[in-house]
């Protein structure tokens, strides 16, 4: 698993660096995405998240979910169209998830994409991950996870 200044990235993920987003790609056709540790790291504390409501469609690069700390409001980003299966309501009612298990119960949505094949490869493995996430932290000013 790559960890670039203390982060991790799980290498069995694909990444939409620029927006701070993970996605997973599920057996079904679903994927599955949430918050990469930078992007919790960078928030801080997270005290809400409200996700758009299942059968709802998203397009590309607009807002799957809001999410709120104590230092920022903003939105989650999908990389693609999609239509929205499932929102974490885990996460809804402890937002605090997403910075304690970013990757795991921390989620956010499930999504049925439009074009997979056409997303995907806009996405960089996490094989591939390190170097343009060093780029951005640099860029970022951000100086990693604690």
């Amino acid at each position: 698993m790559p960890t670039v200044r203390g982060c991790n990235l799980p290498d069995d993920l694909l990444y939409d660096v620029e927006n701070n987003i993970w996605y997973r790609e599920g057996a079904d056709g679903t994927v599955t995405l949430g918050m990469t540790a930078i992007a919790a790291g960078m928030a801080g504390q997270l005290v809400a998240f409200t996700a758009k409501k299942a059968g709802r469609s998203v397009e590309a690069g607009k807002s799957c979910a809001t999410v709120e700390s104590g230092k920022w409001v903003g939105p989650a980003k999908i990389a693609f169209a999609a239509e929205v299966l499932e929102a974490n309501d885990a996460l809804t009612a402890s937002p605090k998830l997403a910075n304690s298990d970013p990757y795991g119960e921390g989620w956010m949505v499930k999504v049925r994409p439009k074009d997979w094949a056409a997303a995907k490869a806009g996405l960089i493995p996490g094989t591939a991950v390190a170097e343009p996430y060093e780029t951005k932290m640099t860029a970022d000013n951000f100086a990693g996870c604690a």
